[in-house]
């Protein structure tokens, strides 16, 4: 596979691999449509504006957007000028934001309307100064607004000069288990994504309608609705709002998308809605799940219901998108897997050793071209994750005798119960196989004796079950199914779990409810 030249912007790749479809559709949200024409022409005057603004190659801009078409045109036009975009969650508080301020150092702010008033509390919190304000939906005295500003630049017609290696963009880490970390990628990450995953593992084409669940501002929505869909000339669906089954639903008979990109806990609540289509209303051809493993019996419900398999998969924003994954010939549920091609795994025992046998839980270390990096501002971080050519993914997994990659859970969740290590993610999996769970997470209490036990929050499907008498059958449920060392000697029932905005369960959040008792 040929690598990118030297000389290489990201941006520029895409508008010159579609130059030849610029009537066709490259995007529409809820209020408006963009063919691969506009879409060029939207990114150059982005850039020009850029460049008018005083905003020179290698500064940073904040992107704090929802999924419109308005996304990419931004993020596309700061990579064509070799200007750094910083895309990050809209889900977030003004003291987070106000942090990414004064880590990035944006010279400029480019915001959803309906985000403006949080964004503006953030500036007042941080001490960092922005030059610029621009807003998509709207404007007041202190802005600009993003539609006059791109009807009144002067398109630039030529792409900054920008490496294939050279800082492209950050994504912040989804915070999973702390604070967030600036995550650089470069313009030869974006590329290898599409060339060793899009392209030969989805196989997305060119008469693909792409609608990703997972927001662009994740890692995971950044290569499914931009990246891999522009890189074959396909159209995207987009959606501003959270991703509710409904709002799901709905454009999936509307507007026929062939292929979808959820998360596990979008995938269940749809299979327990009343509002789940039939077959026969949806196009679906595939469908893609990561940001934690998918579950067994989640995958073949969903498979059964609409006759289309989803490819689970893991990847990070570390490594910016999947890099061990089932294929759409070869999908094993409960499993991630077998290795992207262009990428090696590694799984490491405790002392540093590579594990060669099968069925031993073991370190995740991953290699590939679409390593970011490094995190901004935080030597200490980065070394103890990028380690030369490896990464260190901070999950724990084993590797069946087939080959397929089985994930054990986050190496922070980890528990070691009467001496053997509990993996959180199977015990939870078990408890998803019960008719009553939604959801599950368990984490590993501290008895009176020191020693520690695992312990379950379950959300059920029909809350107005919870009962001391279903707790006994969980735990009997689960006994009956794994070791007993592993079931659950606490079972509390809650409403929801706490989780990032990309869906990810924040196990630490419970581990500090516990420490709070």
């Amino acid at each position: 596979m040929q690598a990118p030249p030297e000389r290489f912007n990201f941006a520029q790749h895409l508008l010159a691999f579609n130059a030849t479809r610029a009537s066709k559709l490259a995007y529409l949200d809820d209020r408006r449509r963009l063919t691969y024409g506009e879409l060029a022409d939207r990114v150059r005057r982005l850039a020009g504006a850029l460049q008018a603004l005083g905003i020179r190659r290698e500064e940073r801009i904040l992107l704090l957007m929802h999924d419109t078409c308005d996304w990419p045109v931004v993020f596309l036009g700061a990579l064509y000028a070799g200007v750094v975009p910083v895309a990050v969650n809209t889900l977030l508080k003004d003291v987070d934001y106000a942090f990414m301020l004064e880590h990035c150092r944006a010279q400029a702010a480019f915001v959803s309307a309906p985000l403006l008033p949080t964004l503006q509390a953030a500036m007042q919190r941080s001490a960092h100064e922005l030059r610029h304000l621009v807003v998509a939906g709207g404007s007041s005295a202190d802005t600009q607004d993003l539609e006059v500003l791109l009807a009144s630049s002067t398109p630039a017609l030529q792409p900054a000069a920008t490496g294939a290696d050279e800082p492209a963009f950050w994504l912040y880490s989804s915070g999973s288990t702390g604070r967030p970390k600036g995550t650089v990628h470069t313009h030869a990450n974006l590329y290898w994504t599409a060339e060793l995953y899009g392209k030969p593992v989805l196989g997305l084409r060119e008469d693909d309608l792409c609608f990703s669940a997972a927001k662009l501002f994740f890692a995971y929505g950044l290569g499914n609705a931009l990246t891999f869909p522009l890189s074959v000339g396909a159209s995207v669906l987009l959606m501003a709002e959270r991703p509710t089954p409904e709002a799901v639903f709905k454009r999936w008979i509307e507007h026929k998308p062939t292929v979808f990109f959820g998360a596990p806990t979008g995938y269940a609540a749809m299979l327990v809605s009343p509002q789940l289509p039939a077959r026969e209303q949806v196009a679906l051809r595939l469908c893609s799940s990561a940001g934690e493993a998918l579950p067994r019996e989640i995958g073949e419900r969903f498979t059964r219901h609409f006759g289309v398999p989803i490819i689970d998969g893991i990847g990070s924003t570390e490594m910016l998108h999947i890099f061990i994954s089932n294929r759409p010939h070869d999908v094993r549920y409960g499993t991630s897997g077998k290795p992207v091609d262009g990428y090696r795994v590694q799984l490491r025992d405790e002392q540093g050793q590579v594990i060669e046998g099968a069925n031993e839980v073991g370190d995740l270390y991953v290699e590939g071209p679409s390593a970011a990096l490094m995190y901004w501002g935080n030597r200490a971080k980065s070394r103890e994750t990028f380690q030369g050519v490896w990464t260190r993914t901070g999950d724990k997994y084993y590797r069946d005798a087939d080959g397929y990659y089985v994930y054990a859970g986050r190496s922070d969740d980890m528990l070691k119960v009467s001496g053997q290590y509990v993996s959180p993610f199977e015990v939870e999996a078990t408890l998803l196989e019960h008719q009553a769970v939604l959801e599950a997470a368990v984490i590993g209490v501290t008895d009176e004796n020191g020693l520690t036990r695992p312990k379950a929050y379950v959300v059920l499907k029909n809350p107005a079950q919870a009962s001391e008498a279903l707790a006994q059958e969980l735990q009997r449920f689960v006994k009956e199914r794994l070791a007993p060392h592993k079931y659950p000697r606490i079972v509390e029932f809650l409403p929801e779990l706490p989780k990032t905005a990309t869906g990810k369960i924040q196990r630490f959040r419970l581990r500090e409810r516990e420490a709070g008792r």
